[in-house]
């Protein structure tokens, strides 16, 4: 069957989400035809204010509306102690075990050589900066655990031993091959609890 175009426009627009293919798209793209139109509209500001009005931290690169963002700004957040990520939702995930008091560093992704993503793509030249302006006394490399992750964290830890400050990595309480934000905040707890020095 062929769909109108406004219907063509917005299955093609939902399959570019991820993990959203065709038959998943068309039965949203229906769905939102049911909906009332305050709701959809409702729905298509939120997408738009997300593009518009959040933007990278200019200490940390973690998603705000503010900069800096309200982490960055907390004085009561230990500053001693930086725990660096790969993406934005792994802070979230880190914060809702209400354990690690620091400040963090979001790489923005991990080294890849088969998806061409090197040392230079990342956040890497920011985070050394922050080491040589800011009084930090350990990095805690919490990358995801998986190849990718652990090659960050590696290359991370070869680089940063001769500035002197203590770098650990979480401990393994997390699946091999998951992800943070999946992590509930027990498992992710007893994983700060037990960094070691790499």
């Amino acid at each position: 069957m062929i769909y109108p175009e406004p219907i063509l426009k917005l299955i093609d627009g939902f399959m570019k989400l991820p993990g959203i293919g065709p038959k998943t798209a068309a039965r949203l793209a229906f769905f939102v035809l049911k909906m009332k139109e305050e709701d959809v509209l409702q729905i298509a500001k939120a997408l738009v204010n997300v593009k518009r009005n959040l933007h990278y931290c200019s200490q940390c690169y973690h998603i705000t509306d503010t900069d800096p963002c309200p982490i960055c700004r907390d004085p009561h957040r230990d500053s001693r102690y930086l725990c660096v990520v790969e993406e934005p939702k792994d802070v979230i995930a880190m914060e809702k075990m209400k354990e690690y008091q620091g400040k963090y560093h979001v790489l923005h992704g991990a080294i890849s050589p088969i998806e061409g993503i090197g040392p230079e793509d990342l956040r890497i030249p920011e985070l050394l900066k922050r080491l040589q302006d800011e009084k930090i006394e350990e990095v805690i490399l919490a990358t995801n655990p998986t190849v990718e992750g652990e090659a960050t964290a590696i290359y991370l830890s070869r680089l940063l031993k001769p500035t002197g400050i203590k770098v650990t990595r979480i401990a393994h309480g997390l699946p091999v091959g998951g992800d943070l934000d999946y992590a509930d905040e027990v498992t992710l707890a007893k994983a700060m609890e037990g960094r070691r020095e790499l």
